[in-house]
């Protein structure tokens, strides 16, 4: 677990949820069925510790199918803690750092505080926020169909996206890496020298 002192550190963080709020939830919550995170040094880009757990909703019914069809995870969901039992550890892992994560913006911020403002407990907060989302359709366009982390993956050829958190926050640091050695190569060459490179590609070059 990190220190106080050790904020500078970025915290790469990926939840797993519901597929989609139970019908037996009257409020239409979304539940958090896992939480991963990796703290990742910003000047070299290498993992330095990580942290994830499975999370026991509230209504068991929310864990999701893909989870609920493996056994041996349906009977790990029933001996996980709820949320309220490792808020804490979370909490000490986001707040006050740059968070960072695929598609984060819109989705795992918000479940993030909807599940500790559900606990009754005062949610995390960056210092700023990395969507790599939003940032590879700044810099590295479509030229891999879309910018789905999985079809990034099969891409660049780092492997099948697990959709498990831990695996998921690493293969978003890798595909990171990647598309900024693609991008830093094309910034260095003349255009055309690279096959495929304009391929959805919104890089700029230098003559």
């Amino acid at each position: 677990m990190a220190t106080e002192a050790a904020k500078e550190e970025m915290v790469f963080f990926d939840v797993e949820t519901a597929a989609a709020p139970s019908p037996s939830d009257s409020s239409g919550q979304w539940w958090l069925l896992e939480f991963g995170a990796i703290l990742v040094c910003p000047r070299r880009l290498v993992e330095l510790a990580s942290y994830s757990t499975l999370i026991r909703p509230g209504d068991p019914s929310a864990v999701s199918r893909r989870f609920s069809g493996d056994p041996s995870l349906s009977a790990a969901f029933r001996a996980a803690p709820p949320f309220a039992d490792v808020a804490d550890d979370i909490f000490a892992l986001l707040d006050g750092r740059v968070w960072a994560g695929h598609n984060i913006r819109r989705f795992d911020c918000h479940r993030v505080r909807e599940a500790f403002a559900a606990a009754g407990r005062a949610a995390p907060e960056p210092v700023a926020v990395v969507d790599s989302l939003s940032v590879l359709a700044q810099g590295f366009g479509r030229r891999a169909g879309d910018l789905k982390m999985a079809t990034l993956a099969a891409y660049f050829g780092i492997g099948k996206q697990t959709h498990r958190s831990l695996d998921d926050v690493r293969m978003n640091l890798e595909v990171l890496k990647h598309c900024a050695a693609v991008l830093m190569l094309e910034s260095n060459l003349p255009a055309g020298v690279l096959p495929g490179a304009d391929d959805g590609a919104v890089t700029r070059r230098r003559a």
